[in-house]
């Protein structure tokens, strides 16, 4: 049976605050901040447990090896030798933003009937964009079942940015969607991420009737005014589509586009005269988990900041209170990847799949979550300085906890 199982990535033991997301503010206002590893993997187990409680299957990502010396050893430096910069890219976390991993195209969607995985390439960022070849050898493994088909990455210049530039619009997970591709265009101070021709290539592997595949471009406003990827002003669930004011550049000609290949498709927009972009960006609002609860109708699991940001939480009571189609508001504590750049949606990738097709070993239940957070409260670092990441002491000891981990699992393959 064909169900939407959320794979979060599992914060890794070199989480730290270097600021490297260039379009991130949340990155750039915390650069130099002490991280703290530990308590922001408990967070992500927590959101997995809360997941778990509302009775949504979940699964889960392994971390990267990190501090990558291949990928310095690439660049003719070692870990000793690395400027700072480079350093901190090669020690970065990021792969915890697992909506970033790779773009997913359900089985009904395709011509052959398999659901189809495209590994993110990463490249407008340095820090991300070596994080391909670990991640696509977890979603070999994870996804080796002859129901899937997993892809190498769009080669370079061409940017992906996976899942967070990617949404779908269905009448169930189960039946077939319409997809939608958000891409951007380069210029301002600014990057835009995702890249036309990267996104036609992907529908193109993964067999996408033409019909059915939209391309639509985000706005500059929203690209410029912090909305690194689309998944910070907008998300779609079944046949929602939650999305701010600016998200697109062309609104009123996303919308009939949008409208015209999914009828059904009903359009929560929250206009900026109720809440602003920066408002929108600062609570991450839009960067939340939109799911179709077991019970029925559709919960928000969204980050606590949305509480603490006064026009986004009134909005939200409002629109609860009436006949809208998001019936439950679910914060959950995220802070420490908030305050690198990601909320409740970054950490996850939705695959639409039969659980059983998927290797036990990246499904979660209580009693391996339960695991993880004793492998963690013990390995992982309780803080980490930017100072810190020249020491080779704590270099060991963050590939050693992630060991610790992959042990525990059983993936040790992945070592």
């Amino acid at each position: 049976m064909l169900t939407e199982i959320n794979f979060d990535g599992i914060i890794g033991p070199s989480h730290n605050y270097a600021g490297l997301s260039r379009g991130n503010i949340a990155s750039a206002s915390n650069a130099g901040d002490v991280s703290q590893p530990r308590a922001a993997a408990l967070q992500g187990i927590d959101k997995m447990r809360h997941n778990l409680a509302l009775g949504l299957p979940q699964g889960f990502f392994m971390p990267l090896d990190r501090p990558d010396t291949r990928w310095l050893e690439t660049l003719g430096t070692t870990e000793e030798g690395a400027e700072a910069h480079l350093r901190a890219q090669a020690w970065s976390a990021s792969s915890m933003w697992a909506a970033n991993a790779a773009t997913v195209s359900p089985a009904p969607d395709s011509a052959d009937g398999k659901c189809h995985l495209t590994v993110a390439n990463l490249v407008t960022m340095p820090h991300r964009s070596h994080e391909w070849p670990g991640t696509l050898a977890q979603l070999r493994l994870a996804f080796a079942n002859p129901a899937f088909a997993v892809h190498a990455p769009i080669p370079a210049p061409f940017g992906d940015e996976g899942a967070a530039n990617h949404m779908r619009l269905c009448s169930g997970h189960d039946a077939a969607g319409v997809e939608i591709f958000v891409y951007g265009l380069s210029g301002g101070r600014f990057p835009a991420r995702q890249h036309l021709d990267a996104s036609k290539a992907i529908a193109r592997h993964h067999r996408l009737d033409p019909a059915r595949t939209l391309f639509i471009r985000q706005s500059d406003t929203a690209i410029q005014g912090g909305a690194f990827h689309n998944d910070v002003v907008a998300v779609a669930n079944e046949h929602v589509l939650f999305t701010h004011e600016t998200a697109f550049e062309d609104r009123e000609a996303a919308h009939a586009e949008i409208r015209a290949a999914f009828p059904a498709v009903e359009i929560v927009e929250v206009p900026t005269s109720a809440v602003t972009l920066p408002d929108a960006i600062k609570s991450y609002l839009f960067n939340a988990q939109l799911v179709s609860l077991p019970e029925g109708g559709m919960g928000l699991v969204l980050p606590t900041e949305a509480q603490d940001t006064p026009a986004v939480w009134k909005w939200l009571e409002a629109h609860v209170a009436g006949n809208g189609p998001i019936r439950k508001l679910l914060p959950v504590n995220v802070r420490q990847s908030m305050a690198n750049g990601g909320g409740p949606a970054c950490l996850r990738l939705r695959v639409v799949a039969d659980p059983a097709t998927v290797d036990p070993r990246f499904i979660a239940d209580a009693a391996k979550l339960d695991r993880i957070a004793a492998v963690v409260a013990k390995h992982w670092p309780e803080a980490i300085a930017p100072d810190d990441l020249a020491s080779a002491t704590l270099a060991g000891e963050v590939r050693k906890a992630r060991a610790a981990l992959l042990e525990a699992l059983d993936l040790g393959i992945l070592a």
